[in-house]
């Protein structure tokens, strides 16, 4: 199986895979602090934006929204999803937009998929260079450092009779910039067991060399990974929520 068969050849899994995410609440919290630390604007891009159900909730909330992936399969599932919205096939690492936009979101800690440092810099200067003066870029990181190779995540949900059964876990060798997302689906329908196994490369990078990155363009607040209310990083846990505020030139 391909690297990326999730986004590709199994797309109409992936809204199954995600059902046990709270996107009202992540949605809703990147709002507020858009409003508390932003510039306030609606103008909105979400990065590896998959199937839209982040982008269906800034609709919602008045934003005009715009959606980025490298996928096809995932933007023909979000323009399905978000008609109102403008959906267009780029690379997060170095894409361009025809006008800036107030808030630049990427979540479920999409901003890995950048493969190395220097492509999430990348990454970072085109989202600097595509907000407005005090808008904000927010995305949630894992520190590399905290990873556990034998922690996993995993939920059920039925389907049309078919039992599907998902687990993702962290993998970093301890070395380099280079972890991964190990995924695996089973689904069981009529006795017959089907298992789906997809690892991504993805970039491995401790909070204190992220944070050197943005600095340069960014004003940095480093928050709690936790979509209930708004609160600092302790510095202790191995994931938080960036809300980066460009610098007014």
């Amino acid at each position: 199986m391909s690297s990326n068969a999730l986004y590709t050849d199994l797309s109409t899994y992936y809204d199954l895979m995600c059902c046990d995410i709270n996107y009202p609440a992540q949605s809703n919290t990147v709002h507020r602090l858009q409003q508390l630390l932003g510039n306030g604007g609606k103008n909105h891009l979400d990065l590896a934006c998959g199937s839209a159900p982040h982008i269906r909730h800034f609709i919602d909330y008045g934003y005009q929204c715009s959606g980025l992936d490298i996928n096809q399969p995932m933007l023909d599932l979000a323009k399905a999803r978000c008609p109102q919205a403008h959906f267009m096939l780029q690379n997060m690492c170095s894409f361009t937009l025809d006008k800036p936009v107030d808030l630049i979101t990427c979540f479920l800690y999409s901003i890995h998929y950048n493969q190395s440092i220097a492509t999430l810099a990348q990454c970072i200067t085109s989202a600097h260079a595509a907000l407005t003066p005090g808008g904000m870029l927010c995305f949630n990181a894992v520190d590399k450092v905290t990873i556990c190779n034998n922690s996993r995540v995993r939920h059920s949900t039925m389907l049309h009779d078919s039992h599907f059964q998902f687990e993702s876990g962290w993998h970093y060798s301890g070395d380099g910039e280079q972890q991964s997302l190990k995924l695996q689906i089973i689904k069981t329908s009529a006795g017959q067991r089907q298992l789906w196994q997809d690892e991504h490369a993805m970039v491995a990078i401790s909070f204190a060399q992220l944070q050197a990155l943005l600095l340069p363009y960014f004003d940095v607040h480093i928050l709690a990974h936790n979509y209930d209310s708004i609160a600092p990083w302790d510095q202790k846990a191995g994931n938080a929520l960036f809300a980066c505020i460009k610098r007014a030139d």
